[in-house]
């Protein structure tokens, strides 16, 4: 299968080699060289396959939190070649800059706090979700042992959107993740992307595994890659 390669946003690049942690893990995926070349050029966004279901995989919102910025690596891998039923939109580097920096803050803001402000990069990917009628959404991260949530989760909420609910026990039934679900989106963190997807009747996850910050801890790829499957298993993906 061939995969289509698109830039959303200019103003976000960054050589992501230059992160040693992560460029250790990506160096030897067939990918690499296109991924770097676009991440250069800002955020980069690929598309595989074509119809319905119209979903979306989201990385590297947090330039620091790394395992599922290798993890949507090797789910690109997986994808390529293989058969598919619908169409899968992935980002998989959110932010080259800020991971380039191994960095949680993009021009000294958290892009999970601004996506309803105009011309913020998680507002670029809402409105470009918007654009190409995105069914639903997924945005993966890490958390710091002992920190908020600290956990493998999986955050969502039963309105405006319970089918974000539904995907978040999907998740959590395949990974033993645990739901962290809000009664209505946007009570618990004002402008994070998955929130604003919701609000905007597009039905979105955060998913988290465990790993320090700007480290790669043992387990956590494997970990964020299970919580994406699963995601993809949700919507009868893959043939």
């Amino acid at each position: 299968m061939d995969v289509e390669l698109s830039n959303i946003a200019p103003d976000t690049g960054g050589d992501i080699s230059l992160n040693q942690d992560l460029w250790a893990e990506l160096n030897h995926a067939t990918i690499c060289k296109p991924l770097i070349e676009l991440t250069l050029k800002g955020t980069p966004l690929l598309k595989f396959g074509s119809g319905d279901p119209r979903i979306l995989l989201c990385a590297g919102i947090h330039g620091n939190e790394l395992p599922p910025q290798v993890a949507i690596v090797k789910l690109i891998s997986l994808l390529n070649g293989k058969d598919i039923n619908g169409t899968v939109y992935i980002i998989p580097i959110a932010i080259p800059y800020a991971t380039m920096k191994n960095s949680r803050r993009f021009k000294g803001l958290d892009m999970n706090r601004n996506t309803f402000k105009d011309g913020s990069i998680s507002n670029t990917i809402l409105k470009t979700a918007q654009k190409i009628k995105i069914q639903a959404v997924a945005d993966f991260h890490s958390t710091q042992p002992q920190s908020n949530p600290g956990i493998e989760s999986v955050f969502s909420s039963k309105k405006p959107c319970n089918e974000s609910f539904k995907i978040a026990q999907h998740i959590t039934d395949q990974t033993s993740s645990k739901v962290i679900s809000q009664e209505k989106a946007g009570n618990l963190y004002q402008g994070a992307l998955e929130d604003e997807f919701n609000i905007n009747g597009i039905p979105a996850v955060t998913c988290e595994v465990v790993s320090r910050n700007g480290k790669i801890d043992s387990g956590s790829v494997e970990r964020s890659f299970m919580q994406m499957k699963s995601f993809l298993d949700y919507f009868n993906i893959c043939k």
